[in-house]
């Protein structure tokens, strides 16, 4: 048998369940339902990620967790992973009601997504604070993308409104949202359904204590969306991340490309000349994923493609120099040149999806300019590196 580790004093965890993170299970009974397979689990939240969940405590409307506002190393350390792409794809929580605090009928109920790494942005500034947080069903994306998804939309808010049965829990009618999620969110036609209606929060999660402070007021700053050095630096590993399965198509395409030849194929010379292929390939990415991005105010044209272009040529001369001593041939150099302009470029423009620089249209239309150029460059590279190889 094990000990209760609950400590003293706390509110327990609803009778029969417990608080080291189980799902519930809907009724079990075998003659009273027929048998379809395996039935699905039903979440509540608190009960399965409860590493964070301080107690319970009850409500009109039932339980209710209240977290900590305080991550654990474990939860740093999922962070940092999540950040460099490592199963960002499964970082969710359960959807629902939750509380920070002392939370009552009076407390400004706040909605987020239920992506928990910007749940764990939410409550790690409400410290301190009594407030209700409702968690969205965004299938584990973030606000502002899962606004442009519909996910975080006024369906799934008026729906999550009912199922947690928020107007028996708050004595008001009023929700706070975060502002980057006003493109999924018609705010009339919310209280039209619900009765609630929409406040727009602050674009950072970080301004919320003194927008509250400041009787729900924003000021100009909190309204401003910024795109700093940092913020641009925190993106970079997830852009580099999602990079390694396309890298090793490319390798093993270089290795087939570098081996053609009067014999048709050598492995020999795949093997010698592929080395030079991954040179450019890597100054592709470095360029175009990580200091385009860091160098993204300064270059002075507009269009992302055409930044990847410029500093990709600049990579490709640089490796072309460096490969002179070696003596490779006209061709193979321009080769290399083009393939590391061309990778550049598509991974520059890739990374306005990032952004809040550019709009769906402008992203679009810059895609239908540039991809073609970035397919003749590669075409070209392509074509180069074969002539070469004879």
């Amino acid at each position: 048998m094990t000990k209760d580790k609950t400590p003293k004093g706390r509110d327990q965890t609803p009778k029969g369940l417990s608080t080291a993170g189980v799902r519930i299970m809907p009724a079990m009974a075998k003659s009273a339902q027929p048998d379809n397979g395996p039935q699905p689990l039903v979440q509540k939240p608190g009960y399965t990620l409860c590493r964070w969940v301080d107690r319970f405590i009850e409500t009109k409307a039932g339980p209710v967790p209240i977290i900590k506002t305080r991550l654990t190393a474990g939860e740093w350390m999922s962070t940092t992973l999540v950040r460099c792409g490592i199963n960002r794809h499964n970082y969710t929580l359960c959807p629902g009601l939750y509380g920070v605090g002392q939370p009552h009928e009076g407390s400004e109920v706040l909605v987020t997504a239920n992506f928990k790494l910007s749940f764990d942005h939410l409550r790690r500034t409400l410290s301190g604070i009594n407030a209700w947080i409702l968690v969205l069903d965004t299938r584990g994306i973030n606000v502002w993308c899962a606004a442009g998804k519909g996910s975080f939309g006024t369906k799934e808010l008026v729906s999550r409104i009912k199922e947690v049965k928020l107007d028996s829990i708050v004595a008001h009618k009023r929700l706070i949202l975060p502002q980057l999620g006003a493109t999924g969110v018609n705010a009339k036609e919310v209280k039209a359904l619900s009765k609630f209606r929409v406040i727009y929060g602050p674009v950072r999660a970080k301004d919320l204590p003194l927008f509250l402070k400041n009787n729900k007021k924003a000021d100009p700053f909190m309204r401003q969306v910024t795109f700093t050095f940092l913020e641009r630096l925190i993106l970079t590993p997830v852009e580099v991340q999602i990079l390694f399965k396309p890298a090793i198509i490319a390798t093993v395409v270089l290795f087939i490309l570098s081996g053609i030849g009067p014999g048709i194929f050598s492995f020999t010379s795949a093997w010698t000349r592929t080395g030079y292929g991954l040179y450019a390939l890597a100054g592709g990415i470095f360029s175009g994923a990580v200091i385009t991005p860091i160098l993204l105010p300064w270059i002075p044209v507009r269009a992302f493609a055409l930044k990847g272009i410029l500093l990709g040529s600049a990579a490709g001369a640089a490796l072309v120099w460096k490969l002179c001593p070696e003596s490779i041939s006209f061709s193979r150099a321009l080769a290399l040149f083009l393939f590391t302009t061309a990778t550049s470029s598509f991974l520059a423009m890739n990374f306005t999806g990032t952004t809040p620089f550019t709009s769906p249209s402008g992203v679009e239309k810059e895609m239908k300019q540039y991809i073609p150029v970035q397919m003749i460059l590669m075409g070209l590279s392509t074509g180069l590196l074969i002539y070469s190889g004879f």
